[in-house]
């Protein structure tokens, strides 16, 4: 443990985490990030909507160049998965993680979420993602299957919805249950109908992949698409929150202010934590946000002079 608290710890090492640590070493406070390693934007194969990149860019070499921007500026990053976060009557924190625990004044949770994934070999899904035939982000990505054979596997409003929304992008959409019956409304059955939506009864397992497609076991054969989006939800990464008695809203993200405060003072959280959307953009402008907070905040306690 070092004698002097950090300024700011950041959990996580992703696009909100990283363009906080850029922001916060820009301000000469003393940082540092951990990560995991599992952030989801490093496993995007090429992201098209990020301003600026024409050709797109892959969201590993993307979040390879924050990092090195990041320690540019000072920002120590470290790999490891933060297991326990407390608070003390002081007002600080104490993070541990395999290198031993860390003092900070303030915290940032830039900690996502993770996919839910559809019943397949890890190997086989890791290798279809990376040719772009499973996909996560219809609003990241549906341009790419403009025309196409998509399926959509989910069940529920989720699972309508997001076959609606890709319906906007090709017209040959089919809604797989997972795991039974589709079990949706007969309004939302009207609104499929309506959309000329194919539905298929679950369960489904994505069985085979090819260059260029990807072939799904189901109720009614072997169907076989260009892209597969599971619409199977995602498990937000808020247990550090808790630990602190930080409020969750009922989607389970970290609850914030409009400068990314969470409850417990000293506490902020940007990035998919705080809003699922799944966006880039969104996640780094939450990370300039927290960061500017953080600065200010500390700012009030003692004053940041050179």
């Amino acid at each position: 443990m070092s004698d002097a608290p950090l300024d700011c710890l950041v959990i996580g090492g992703g696009p909100a985490g990283l363009t906080a640590a850029i922001y916060l070493s820009r301000y000469h406070l003393d940082i540092m990030v951990v990560d995991g390693g599992d952030s989801r934007a490093a496993t995007i194969p090429c992201t098209h909507n990020h301003a600026g990149y024409p050709d797109g860019i892959a969201g590993r070499e993307l979040i390879e160049r924050m990092t090195t921007q990041a320690q540019r500026y000072g920002a120590r990053i470290e790999t490891g998965q933060v297991t326990r976060l407390d608070r003390s009557e002081d007002g600080l924190f104490t993070a541990e993680w395999g290198s031993g625990p860390h003092v900070a004044r303030s915290i940032l949770l830039a900690t996502g979420v993770t996919n839910r994934r559809p019943p397949m070999d890890e190997e086989l899904h890791d290798d279809a993602l990376a040719r772009g035939l499973i996909r996560y982000c219809p609003v990241c990505d549906g341009y790419e299957v403009t025309d196409k054979r998509v399926g959509v596997i989910g069940s529920g409003k989720g699972g309508v919805n997001e076959a609606i929304f890709l319906r906007s992008y090709t017209a040959d959409v089919t809604l797989i249950a997972p795991d039974k019956a589709l079990a949706i409304s007969e309004s939302d059955r009207a609104r499929l109908d309506k959309a000329g939506i194919v539905t298929v009864d679950g369960p489904a397992e994505a069985v085979g992949i090819s260059e260029d497609c990807i072939t799904v076991d189901t109720t009614e054969g072997a169907l076989t698409f260009d892209s597969v989006y599971p619409a199977l939800g995602s498990d937000v990464h808020n247990q550090l929150a808790e630990q602190v008695g930080a409020k969750l809203a009922e989607d389970d993200c970290v609850v914030v202010d409009d400068h990314m405060r969470a409850s417990v003072p000293g506490l902020y959280a940007a990035g998919d934590v705080v809003l699922g959307l799944d966006q880039i953009s969104n996640a780094m402008g939450q990370g300039g946000v927290a960061s500017t907070t953080i600065r200010n905040d500390l700012a009030k306690d003692r004053p940041l002079l050179r």
